[in-house]
């Protein structure tokens, strides 16, 4: 979830600093103000958005470091054992640059890889992880980490959130040339009345962004949801199932104790689940969980067993 999360986040983050710098230097503002012209204006909104995917996909090794305070280790080092594994696996599945290896502090059982391409990517884990887990079940949560470089998923989602971001670009631009344009309408019928200014136009736009951007998220993690069931079969040939089904079921036992030790208040539970987006019962939370129920991802891979 950290991997998707923190590129979301740094997306957005992106996106909404591209629209207030294209506010402030006038780009696209021909929109609003001649006529909507819907090529131009699509393919204004595919560039941008596109750009700011790639942005966020180039920046979000170096924001995962920063933000999670990562510690690189290496074969020097006392995490030796982890190092093997990564560059074990790694080479199994086919990688020709080693994956950097780090580790975060945090009592929550999680790892994540991150990375703009294949050959520069990194794989963390929590302090929380390796302290609770079984070597077996450390190597099928690398494995699925693996997975996720050699599958490539950190670029697809990249492509992915660009196409999405073009949309909420172009429709939020759609919406706000109707909403100024009923403005100007009624204003004009007010005498002395000039209409709605470049900053309302602006701040508009700005929060129909947020709007849509909130809307699209459902799809972006259904995309999610699909690519760790990908992983999960690729971890799969790379360690076997039973280690993969090992590492899911030592999840599903230890997050109980987590959500126990926070508060016995059972909406703090729920949000607190929420939060780690690790499993969700109520269909609407569902739809924006960017990854599937522990328990159907590990009677899928029973299946392939």
């Amino acid at each position: 979830m950290k991997r998707v999360l923190l590129f979301v986040i740094v997306n957005i983050l992106v996106v909404a600093s591209l629209s207030f710098l294209m506010s402030l230097l006038g780009i696209g503002r021909f929109v609003l103000s001649a006529g909507l012209q819907y090529t131009p204006l699509l393919f204004f909104c595919f560039l941008w958005g596109m750009i700011g995917s790639l942005i966020s996909l180039v920046l979000s090794k170096i924001i995962a470091k920063w933000m999670m305070g990562i510690q690189i280790v290496t074969l020097a080092g006392p995490h030796k054992n982890l190092v093997e594994t990564v560059h074990r696996l790694s080479r199994r599945a086919g990688l020709m640059e080693m994956p950097e290896v780090g580790i975060y502090q945090d009592s929550i059982l999680n790892a994540f890889a991150t990375g703009p391409t294949r050959n520069h990517t990194l794989i963390a884990v929590s302090s929380g992880l390796l302290a609770t887990m079984e070597d077996h079940e450390i190597e099928g949560v690398i494995a699925h980490e693996v997975a996720h470089i050699a599958n490539g998923d950190m670029i697809t989602m990249a492509l992915i959130q660009g196409v999405v971001n073009a949309f909420v670009m172009f429709f939020s631009r759609i919406v706000a040339f109707a909403i100024i344009r009923s403005m100007r309408d009624e204003q004009d019928r007010e005498e002395g009345n000039a209409g709605a200014g470049p900053l309302i136009q602006m701040i508009l736009v700005f929060i129909l962004d947020a709007i849509f951007g909130l809307l699209a998220l459902p799809i972006v993690a259904w995309f999610s949801r699909y690519r760790e069931f990908r992983a999960d079969r690729f971890g799969a040939k790379l360690v076997g199932s039973v280690k993969m089904i090992s590492a899911l079921e030592a999840l599903t036992k230890a997050y109980p104790q987590f959500v126990e030790d926070i508060d016995s208040d059972s909406q703090s539970r729920s949000a607190y689940f929420r939060s780690i987006q690790i499993s969700s019962k109520v269909s609407v939370m569902r739809l924006f969980s960017t990854h599937p129920p522990l328990e159907e991802r590990i009677s899928t891979l029973k299946r392939l067993k």
